[in-house]
């Protein structure tokens, strides 16, 4: 299940690519879907399928106000603005190059974690490790002032850059307010906001609506894809493994990503390889694993001693 997830999880880049109107170009035109569009149709094909899951596996939704209001902030950080932002960005970007820049993720995770929650403190290897990513994310934005990437615009990537923060706040978001909720209703309520945000937006923003009897078949697949296999059945691939394998070796899928997003943006797209992609991207995740895995012996003698007095 874990590869599985990787894979499809990996895929989400490319899938983008081939369902989204490059910049410039006339979405009704080609029979592709403008970016807006795109993530609202991703996100509501998920909530549909999550909340007959939750309905069918007879799972309960919260009915609290409060809860509500922090399944919102959720759907919103979680969901609707990193989709819509990631999916903007591609239209001037590789999907590989989207996929290592969304690799930034778990660097801004923990510096939002150490700020707001009180057993998750930084420590030298992450001190380095956040060093490291951000040097890759300058390295990898200098390639838009080359002549032969002029395609990876810095708009772009500066806008998959924001997702990634948007991931990392709703993680420790979702961490500190709705740790008691079953995941799984956390899933589909979360998706369910995000996607009510983007409708609305859409029906605020996207003038005509997409004509999906007139959409290429490859753009209506893909998409179709993002919202059942790479949103709804991979939130429930990762529901499933993290009780048995905890938080840190399920996010561990965060390694994988971005290496075989280039790949398949190589191999599927014919993208771009230069010596600036391959280094960004090592630093990257290089720097992911150092602060994971990493632990100063301050930071072990400390659980030493939590350990102990437990």
């Amino acid at each position: 299940m874990f590869i599985a997830l990787a894979m499809i999880w990996s895929s989400s880049f490319l899938l983008i690519k081939v369902g989204l109107a490059p910049e410039g170009t006339d979405p009704a035109a080609i029979g592709k879907f403008d970016s807006v569009s795109l993530a609202t149709t991703r996100l509501t094909v998920a909530a549909l399928c999550y909340v007959t899951f939750v309905l069918a596996t007879r799972r309960k939704f919260p009915r609290n106000a409060k809860t509500w209001l922090y399944l919102f902030i959720a759907g919103l950080t979680n969901n609707a603005l990193p989709f819509m932002l990631i999916t903007w960005g591609e239209k001037s970007i590789d999907s590989g190059l989207a996929g290592v820049l969304n690799g930034t993720t778990p660097l801004f995770s923990l510096v939002m974690a150490h700020l707001a929650l009180g057993d998750d403190r930084i420590s030298l290897g992450k001190i380095f490790g956040i060093i490291g990513g951000f040097t890759g994310v300058v390295l990898l934005a200098t390639r838009s002032t080359d002549t032969a990437n002029q395609a990876n615009a810095l708009a772009g990537q500066l806008a998959v850059v924001v997702a990634s923060m948007c991931y990392a706040f709703a993680t420790v978001f979702m961490r500190r307010n709705l740790r008691g909720l079953d995941p799984y209703v956390t899933g589909a309520s979360s998706i369910s906001m995000g996607a009510l945000i983007l409708i609305v937006i859409s029906l605020l923003t996207v003038h005509p609506l997409p004509n999906f009897t007139a959409l290429q078949p490859e753009a209506l697949r893909a998409v179709l894809a993002l919202g059942f296999f790479n949103t709804f059945i991979a939130y429930l691939l990762y529901f499933t493994i993290l009780p048995t394998w905890g938080a840190s070796r399920t996010t561990m899928v965060t390694y994988v990503m971005p290496p075989m997003s280039v790949l398949l943006g190589v191999v599927f797209a014919q993208e771009l390889v230069d010596w600036k992609l391959l280094a960004g991207a090592a630093l990257i995740l290089g720097s992911v694993v150092a602060a994971n895995l990493w632990k100063t012996p301050l930071t072990l003698r400390r659980k030493e001693v939590v350990a102990a007095e437990a």
